[in-house]
């Protein structure tokens, strides 16, 4: 991306468990974009949901999937920058978030299932139980190379991946204002 656009919103993807908010976050510290937690756009059935342990379904992503491709919209529209923690998990959520715009990138968290699963089994406070990662795993639709994606290893420390994913970026280390 040397001498081309910053992107207008980064989405960082991956399943419950992978480290999107904790990412997302210092992420949007590091290059001075607002962050917001794809969470905060679902619906109070669909957390209800998942605490009592059931997997959402199509029916129940598709108004969530929406209201952050709303906010997305918004926030591109009036030339500002926001990262959002989604899962993302199959390429038709892809492209609901994106809804055709070539200026938003995805970043896709990837770690095995059994990294994962202990990271869930020591977390506190979520609504998502350790018990739907699987499902997790069963829906998730790797990003391919055309989406263009960012892939970054979660077996490293937060500040390494997010080192990471700004090289791949190509945006400096140093604060980009909307």
């Amino acid at each position: 991306m040397a001498g081309a656009k910053a992107p207008c919103a980064l989405i960082v993807m991956g399943v419950s468990g992978s480290g999107k908010s904790t990412v997302a976050e210092l992420l949007g510290k590091r290059l001075g974009w607002r962050f917001e937690d794809g969470d905060s756009f679902h619906p109070a059935s669909n957390v209800e949901k998942m605490r009592a342990g059931r997997p959402l379904t199509d029916e129940d992503r598709w108004p969530w999937l929406n209201a952050i491709a709303d906010e997305i919209a918004r926030v591109c529209n009036k030339g500002e920058h926001v990262i959002i923690a989604c899962s993302a998990l199959k390429h038709t959520y892809r492209d609901v978030l994106l809804r055709g715009r070539d200026d938003v990138r995805f970043v896709f968290l990837k770690g095995t299932q059994e990294l994962i699963a202990d990271r869930l089994a020591h977390r506190k406070g979520h609504f998502m139980p350790p018990g739907l990662l699987t499902s997790q795993f069963n829906t998730l639709e790797p990003p391919e190379a055309s989406e263009h994606v960012i892939t970054a290893s979660i077996d490293e420390s937060v500040e390494a991946i997010v080192d990471g994913i700004v090289r791949q970026l190509k945006i400096d280390g140093g604060k980009r204002k909307p």
